[in-house]
C-alpha cells in the first residue's frame, strides 16, 4: 500500500461512512423522540400528502361526532317539551270529555272546565314560546317551515320537510261541496202530529206543534251526533253536512208523509254526498280532501292549503278561488360529516295553541286555542280540535325520534368507525415503529462508534512516513 501524506484517502473514506452514520443515527433518534417517522416532507413526499390528508379528516371526524352529539341535545330539549305539552293536552282531552257529558254537568262545571282548559293552553303557550337550546328557540316556529297566503279565499295549513321553499301559485278548478238535501215540500204550518226522523242514522222525534223554525233547531240539537245542520233555505228545510268533501253524506228520512203541516222530508230517503276540492298547486292538479288541497309531487310537495267556505250554499266561497302561497325553510341544519354539504335538517313546526288542531274540517273551531267547551256541541268540537292536536304534537315526536335515531345516532356511529379506521391509516403511515426504530438506532449507533475509532486510526497513517524519514 502507497504511503501519502498529500490525500489521507483513507481519512476522507472514514469521514463520508461516519457522517452517513451520524445522519442515520440522528434520524432514528427523531423518530423515536417524536415517535413519528414522517415529521417532514423530505421524509416521504407521499407518505406526507397522503397522512396531512388524513389528519385533516381525522380532525374533521372528530368535530362532526361532536356536532352531532350536540344535535342530539337539541332534539332531545324540544322531544322533553313537547311530551310535557303531550301531557297537557291529554289533560284537556279528559276536561272536554267531561265537558260532553251534558246530562250531568251545569254551567258552572263547563265554566270551571273552560277555566283550567284556558290555565292549561297558556301553560302549552308558554312552553312554545320558550323553549330554546341556548338562545335558540325551537318550537315557536323559527325552527321549522313556515308559511302565509296572500288571499283572503286561502289559508296556509302546513308544509313538510319535503317542501322546498319558494311561492307556489294555488287556485280551484272544482269547488269542494257539502253533502246537501232538501224536503220536498215547504212546511208552511205547525205540524199536524208527531213526527220522527232519522238521520245519518240517528233518530230524531219531533212533537206535534213545532213551526219550521222549531223543526230546524231540534235538528240542530243533534248535530254533533249527526254531523248535519239544518236551516231555512228560501222556505224549504234544507240540511247540510258540516264537513265537505266525498268523505260527507247525508241520508234522511221521516214516517210522516211531506205535506205543509209536516217537516216536507217525506218517507222516501233523501241522500246526498259532498265534493272534494280539485285543484292546482305550482300548476300541478291535485285532488284534496274536502276542502283541504295538499300536494303529493314537485318541489311545493307536502303543501296544505285549506280554502275559504260559505255555509249560505253549501260550497267553496269561489269556484275560481286563486292566490298564492308562500313557504319558508328554517329548518335546523345541522353539520354532520368531515366534509362539505354533508348536513342533516330537521324542521320543527310551531305547536302553541294557535297552531295545533287546525284545519279540521266542519268544524267550529279554527284551532286548538279557539275551543270552547261550555256547550255540549262546542265540547264534542272541541274534542275533535284536542284529537288533532294530540296526532300534530305525536308526529312531530315521532319526526324527531326518527331523526335522532336513523339520523343523529346512525350517523355518529358511523363516523366513530371511520375515526377508528382513519386513525389507524394514518398510523401505518405515519408512526414509529419502535421495534424496528431500535434496532436502527442500535446499529447506526454502533457504526458512529466504530466510525469514530476507525478515523482516528485512519488520521494517524501520515505519521507512518516520519518513521521513513528517520
Amino acid at each position: 500500500m502507497a504511503l501519502t501524506i498529500a490525500n489521507n484517502v483513507s481519512s476522507l473514506n472514514a469521514q463520508q461512512n461516519l457522517t452517513r452514520a451520524s445522519s442515520s443515527l440522528s434520524k432514528s433518534i427523531e423518530r423515536l423522540s417524536s415517535g413519528l417517522k414522517v415529521n417532514r416532507g423530505a421524509d416521504g413526499p407521499a407518505a406526507l400528502v397522503i397522512s396531512e390528508k388524513q389528519r385533516a379528516q381525522i380532525a374533521g371526524l372528530k368535530q362532526a361526532i361532536e356536532n352531532s352529539d350536540k344535535a342530539v341535545s337539541v332534539v332531545q330539549t324540544a322531544e322533553g317539551a313537547l311530551n310535557e305539552i303531550n301531557s297537557l293536552l291529554v289533560k284537556v282531552r279528559s276536561l272536554a270529555l267531561d265537558s260532553a257529558n251534558a246530562g250531568v254537568n251545569d254551567s258552572d262545571s263547563l265554566a270551571a272546565n273552560q277555566a283550567e282548559i284556558t290555565n292549561a293552553l297558556e301553560t302549552i303557550n308558554r312552553i312554545a314560546n320558550n323553549t330554546q337550546f341556548g338562545t335558540k328557540k325551537l318550537l315557536d316556529g323559527s325552527a321549522g317551515i313556515s308559511g302565509t297566503a296572500t288571499d283572503a279565499d286561502v289559508s296556509f295549513i302546513e308544509a313538510t320537510s319535503d317542501t322546498s321553499a319558494g311561492s307556489y301559485a294555488v287556485a280551484v278548478t272544482t269547488a269542494g261541496e257539502r253533502a246537501t238535501v232538501s224536503g220536498g215540500t215547504q212546511q208552511t204550518s205547525a205540524l199536524a202530529a208527531a213526527e220522527n226522523l232519522t238521520v245519518n242514522g240517528v233518530a230524531i222525534s219531533l212533537n206535534a206543534g213545532l213551526t219550521q223554525s222549531q223543526v230546524i233547531s231540534r235538528i240542530n240539537e243533534f248535530s254533533s251526533q249527526t254531523g248535519v245542520t239544518a236551516e231555512n233555505d228560501g222556505g224549504d228545510t234544507r240540511l247540510y253536512s258540516s264537513n265537505f268533501g266525498s268523505g260527507a253524506s247525508i241520508s234522511v228520512v221521516s214516517d210522516t208523509a211531506a205535506a205543509a203541516d209536516s217537516s216536507g222530508i217525506g218517507t222516501s230517503a233523501l241522500t246526498d254526498t259532498g265534493v272534494d276540492v280539485v285543484g292546482t298547486i305550482d300548476g300541478t292538479s291535485f285532488t284534496g280532501s274536502g276542502n283541504v288541497l295538499t300536494a303529493t309531487s314537485g318541489l311545493a310537495q307536502g303543501v296544505s292549503v285549506q280554502f275559504a267556505t260559505d255555509a249560505a250554499d253549501a260550497t267553496l266561497t269561489v269556484n275560481g278561488a286563486q292566490g298564492s302561497v308562500a313557504v319558508t325553510d328554517n329548518s335546523l341544519i345541522f353539520q354532520i360529516g368531515p366534509n362539505e354539504n354533508q348536513t342533516a335538517k330537521v324542521s320543527i313546526s310551531k305547536v302553541n295553541p294557535t297552531s295545533l288542531g287546525a284545519g279540521v274540517t266542519g268544524n267550529q273551531f279554527g284551532n286548538l286555542n279557539s275551543i270552547d267547551i261550555t256547550s255540549a256541541s262546542g265540547a264534542q268540537d272541541a274534542i275533535a280540535v284536542i284529537d288533532k292536536s294530540i296526532d300534530d304534537v305525536t308526529n312531530l315526536r315521532g319526526d324527531l325520534g326518527a331523526f335522532q335515531q336513523n339520523t343523529l345516532n346512525s350517523t355518529a356511529n358511523n363516523l366513530r368507525a371511520t375515526l377508528e379506521n382513519t386513525v389507524s391509516a394514518e398510523s401505518v403511515i405515519r408512526d414509529t415503529d419502535f421495534a424496528e426504530e431500535i434496532a436502527n438506532f442500535t446499529k447506526q449507533q454502533v457504526l458512529v462508534q466504530a466510525g469514530t475509532s476507525v478515523l482516528s486510526n485512519a488520521n494517524q497513517q501520515p505519521q507512518l512516513v516520519l518513521s521513513l524519514l528517520r
